[in-house]
């Protein structure tokens, strides 16, 4: 329970310094907020209203408060543009990007495992250092480049799946998940060679262990050893590493989103920085700062779940 506590305090206290953070940044921008907002055709009425409106011309004090208490009560404000209410457009965008998180962690654990896996049996190969040199390929090529390289080949060039035509799951699920593979495997394209080299690296170790070398003269088949003796123990960092990639799609799915017209979270960002709507910058912003830390703060439960030794350890510490 006290491990629980300490990682909760943690939590608030991250949360805390991001918020102030993110309201930090309409503040510190350069110029006046309401005349940006207002633009360069707006009267000295409009743009007084616009500042009473906001409330920018109360203490930066009273107005984090007034902000934050509304963010706690779900309300981030409205957008300047539409006056639609920022969490709603929030949430209306919110599954995309979790469908696009889902599905590209997905495949990069898919490819990741059994080529770690192979690897670390067969580490020094001629397998393992093709492998190897495969996966430098991939990390090196950032994702945007990798999703217009499959926009070339698989959309435009052999026409086997669609590159802009996104489909909700309500309109059919095959045409949903068809629109949705190339953007995850553009992002899952990078991500699968970090997990394969860090359960490659740990399961080196493992395999080195004297209870691997009794499973392997009790007659245990490689594939059971692996899988049934050796990927638990050598799972815990890869836990925490898919975690880390899970919170760093948000990030992500700015560009792949834009780059392959999904309706996501990361596209209704990037629509509304170069729309100047402040409010709806901030709102997503700090959400997805909030999802993040909640992400890693997720990972460090099931962390102590894996590996009963982290609560302990924590406890005595």
């Amino acid at each position: 329970m006290n491990f629980v506590l300490r990682k909760l305090a943690r939590l608030v206290g991250v949360v805390f310094a991001v918020s102030v953070l993110t309201f930090l940044m309409v503040s510190l921008l350069p110029g006046d907020v309401a005349y940006a907002i207002a633009g360069q055709d707006a009267t000295l009425e409009e743009i007084e209203k616009i500042r009473e409106d906001l409330g920018l011309n109360d203490p930066f004090i009273e107005r984090y408060w007034n902000w934050i208490i509304g963010c706690l009560q779900g309300d981030f404000g409205f957008s300047i543009r539409t006056t639609e209410p920022v969490m709603d457009a929030i949430l209306s965008r919110l599954p995309v990007t979790i469908e696009l998180m889902i599905m590209s962690q997905v495949m990069a654990i898919l490819l990741a495992i059994p080529l770690g896996l192979y690897s670390a049996y067969r580490a020094g190969s001629a397998a393992d250092k093709s492998i190897t040199t495969v996966g430098f390929v991939f990390v090196s090529v950032p994702n945007f480049v990798f999703g217009l390289i499959l926009i070339y080949v698989i959309s435009l060039k052999l026409g086997l799946l669609p590159a802009t035509d996104y489909t909700r799951i309500q309109d059919g699920l095959w045409s949903n998940i068809r629109s949705m593979l190339l953007p995850s495997l553009a992002i899952a394209s990078a991500e699968w060679v970090v997990l394969m080299r860090v359960l490659r690296s740990d399961m080196v170790g493992v395999l080195k262990e004297d209870y691997i070398a009794m499973a392997r003269s009790k007659g245990m088949s490689p594939t059971y050893v692996l899988f049934r003796h050796a990927l638990r123990p050598a799972s815990f960092t890869l836990l925490t590493i898919i975690g880390l990639q899970v919170a760093n799609v948000m990030s992500g799915a700015l560009v792949i989103e834009t780059l392959f017209a999904l309706p996501g979270l990361g596209r209704l960002l990037v629509e509304n920085i170069f729309a100047r709507d402040f409010m709806m910058v901030q709102g997503c912003v700090l959400f997805i700062a909030v999802f993040y830390t909640v992400i890693n703060f997720t990972v460090d439960m099931l962390y102590a779940v894996v590996d009963p030794r982290v609560r302990l350890e924590r406890r005595h510490g």
